[in-house]
């Protein structure tokens, strides 16, 4: 059981001077190994504070001394994880929790402390003046889970490539030289034959695969090497730890599409989305192995993600995975693209535009996926590749990923809240529209002016 104090000798933070929407509200500030909770102002307006551990046994005894004051609502700061058990517990318990975003709350005045930040949680939250974050619902803050760790996962498997590479540069065995992938069919093939004891360069060659555009003449003299018995142990451990990891990412793979169909509503478990316009991007998918999950995410969301130009399978899986299928807790697609951080920042004071420093964070889990989504549509033949193009030449290319990234966030957003399909209108299209726009304004500016404009016919007919 917690330490309860009734009373305390001093008023409590911002107690005096605030209108009181939510009288039966509590405060909860949140460390590792203890928890101080504000409750209700009793009769004579003294605080009734407590603390409590962090542990099961504890947070249990707190929503039973919450209940006690009469508490229906809680809200806590979002301080790392551990958070987490605390909300589910509540909510569990039938409280009404709001996670809050720990920014705004670091900026109330005062000398800040454990109890100070209880307090002023609670007198804010009883004022209505503090905006809970967004969760999805349990069933997506799951999936959210196993996909983070999946991409974890991932980014570990990468690093267990990058120094397979760095071994076989340190005995001058050219694997990335000789083709394309290392952790590609005829790049794994090659290492683990290394590994297995073949030194033969022309032996080693004969893996190629037949799609491979390197003769197996080309490949052998970049598989000359010196063999040296150190960097071939570590060559043998670093393949070890990369086919475990492949082996986990599998099992987690399996476990995706297992939520996925267990989220699928009723009646839509035959569906099938329709292939893609672009027999080159279907191709890739199915190289990849990914047209399972692009039907499980069309049938669980019940429109394809991947219809829009540069979403691929993982992007599709990133954005469903950390905010579902209902957007509707966003009233509109800027507050949305707020949330994803891909709104520009205009910071305005006096009038005036200030001085922009440089974000503190790389953005949202969904904001990252969406800006590589953008990046590989620098050289696509598509609208939204004419889009990245054009504002790339005007503000560079930065700029352009950032505002393309935006745009395909807008445009999920129209997909999963509204239906609205989307639909390329091809590299064309788009630069005769947005030439037809320029002239316009060309020609409205010369009207004002005074001025006729003249069609130069020899550059018309150029």
């Amino acid at each position: 059981m917690g330490t309860i104090i009734r009373k305390r000798d001093r008023p409590r933070a911002g107690g005096k001077g605030f209108l009181t929407l939510r009288p039966n509200v509590a405060g909860i500030d949140i460390g590792s190994r203890q928890m101080h909770v504000c409750g209700p102002a009793d009769e004579q307006g003294q605080a009734q504070l407590a603390v409590f551990d962090t542990t099961t046994v504890d947070i249990q005894a707190c929503g039973k001394w919450l209940r006690e004051l009469g508490v229906g609502s809680v809200a806590m700061e979002s301080t790392g994880v551990y958070w987490i058990p605390v909300l589910e517990l509540l909510e569990s318990g039938g409280f009404e929790v709001l996670l809050v975003d720990t920014r705004p709350l670091s900026r109330v005045p005062g000398r800040k402390t454990d109890v100070t930040d209880c307090e002023w949680i609670q007198t804010l939250h009883s004022c209505g003046l503090l905006q809970s974050c967004y969760r999805p619902s349990d069933a997506i803050s799951e999936l959210r889970s196993i996909v983070r760790m999946k991409a974890t996962l991932v980014s570990n498997q990468s690093d267990w490539q990058r120094r397979m590479q760095k071994c076989l540069d340190q005995m001058n065995v050219r694997v990335h030289h000789a083709v394309s992938d290392v952790s590609g069919t005829t790049g794994l093939a090659i290492i683990r034959a290394i590994v297995a004891g073949e030194r033969d360069p022309r032996k080693l060659a004969e893996l190629r695969d037949p799609r491979c555009r390197n003769s197996q003449e080309q490949i052998a003299e970049y598989l000359t090497g010196h063999w040296r018995q150190a960097h071939l142990f570590n060559l043998a451990n670093c393949l070890k730890m990369y086919e475990f990891l492949s082996a986990e990412i599998e099992s987690y793979e399996s476990e995706i599409k297992q939520r996925l169909k267990e989220l699928t509503p009723p009646g839509s478990q035959d569906k099938k989305a329709p292939p893609l316009p672009n027999k080159e991007r279907m191709k890739g998918i199915k190289k990849r192995g990914q047209e399972e999950k692009r039907q499980e995410l069309f049938r669980m969301v019940g429109a394809d993600l991947t219809s829009i130009d540069g979403v691929g399978v993982e992007t599709a899986e990133a954005v469903v995975s950390e905010y579902g299928i209902d957007l509707s807790k966003f009233a509109h697609e800027t507050q949305f693209i707020a949330h994803l951080q891909l709104a520009p920042r205009q910071a305005i004071s006096g009038g005036k535009p200030i001085k922009k420093g440089k974000r503190k964070t790389t953005g949202t889990r969904t904001g990252r996926a969406l800006r590589m989504a953008a990046t590989g549509l620098r050289n696509s033949a598509t609208a939204l590749g004419a889009y990245y193009r054009r504002i790339s030449r005007s503000k560079g290319a930065n700029v352009a990923v950032f505002a393309t990234a935006r745009k395909i966030g807008t445009l999920i957003y129209r997909l999963l809240r509204w239906g609205q399909a989307y639909v390329d209108e091809g590299q064309q299209a788009y630069e005769a529209r947005f030439q037809a726009a320029r002239l316009r304004s060309f020609l409205a500016t010369a009207d004002q002016l005074g001025m006729q404009v003249v069609p130069n016919p020899e550059a018309v007919s150029g």
